[in-house]
């Protein structure tokens, strides 16, 4: 007679990018054992594999591309899939603002953690007054090397990765007259394009990373030494594992 099989809870989650609703399940165990040994054996195509293939299994909903989603909702997923899999809290360790040097445990509930998004942010970056972008938030890569992809990069290394995922979240160039789709374009073409443009135009197109929506959690600690309450700030999936 065959064992019976388990059945997986279910749960949903809104994303932020769409307001769209998504059910998914926890990591079953082989799934969280497959992600650990990817990770220990620390082969990047092996971590890419594998993370696509667990969210994809965990998020039950049809008609979710997981390499179409923003970074900032598969970080937001991701926590939620892990959290409803290994518990609803996480033990970290953080430095207490008044003196800079001492550090405290701290827990926090996962549903303390929140998706953060600042009020001036904007995927429109005028240029000048005839030229125009329309960005795309970074998608999969960007969550994986974000998160997963631990390494060792040269300067020249990040500022290349930087440029390229500039690249990669054009949508649009337009002016008045006309438009250029991003997916009719080269790379090279692209990147030429930012190549020419001058520092305040870069500086736009970087606020619209800076500003994007972020994993954030907010609260407070007391410093034992000097009994000062101080305000806390933990952003990124990647610092909430650290």
């Amino acid at each position: 007679m065959p064992l019976p099989k388990v059945n997986a809870p279910t749960f949903e989650l809104k994303l932020l990018s769409n307001s769209k609703t998504v059910k998914y399940r926890p990591f079953l165990v082989k799934e969280e054992k497959s992600l650990l040994v990817a990770l220990e054996n620390g082969n990047d195509k092996d971590v890419i594999a594998t993370v696509k293939e667990v969210l994809k299994s965990c998020v039950i909903s049809r008609g979710v591309k997981i390499e179409d989603l923003p970074s900032f909702d598969l970080e937001y997923l991701f926590l939620n899939i892990r959290g409803k899999s290994v518990g609803e809290t996480v033990d970290l360790i953080v430095t207490c603002q008044d003196d800079g040097e001492t550090t405290v445990p701290l827990t926090i509930n996962m549903s303390d953690i929140q998706l953060s998004q600042e009020d001036d942010h904007t995927d429109t970056i005028k240029l000048d007054d005839n030229l125009s972008m329309k960005l795309k938030y970074p998608s999969y890569q960007t969550f994986i090397d974000n998160n997963f992809l631990v390494k060792d990069v040269e300067d020249s290394d990040r500022i290349d990765k930087a440029f390229d995922a500039v690249v990669d979240s054009i949508d649009q160039i337009y002016t008045n007259d006309e438009m250029w789709a991003a997916s009719d374009c080269t790379k090279k073409e692209l990147l030429k394009f930012i190549e020419q443009l001058n520092s305040k135009q870069f500086s736009e197109i970087e606020k619209f990373f800076s500003t994007m929506p972020k994993l954030q959690y907010k609260g407070k600690v007391v410093n034992p030494k000097t009994k000062v309450e101080s305000e806390v700030v933990i952003e990124g999936l990647a610092n909430f594992f650290a």
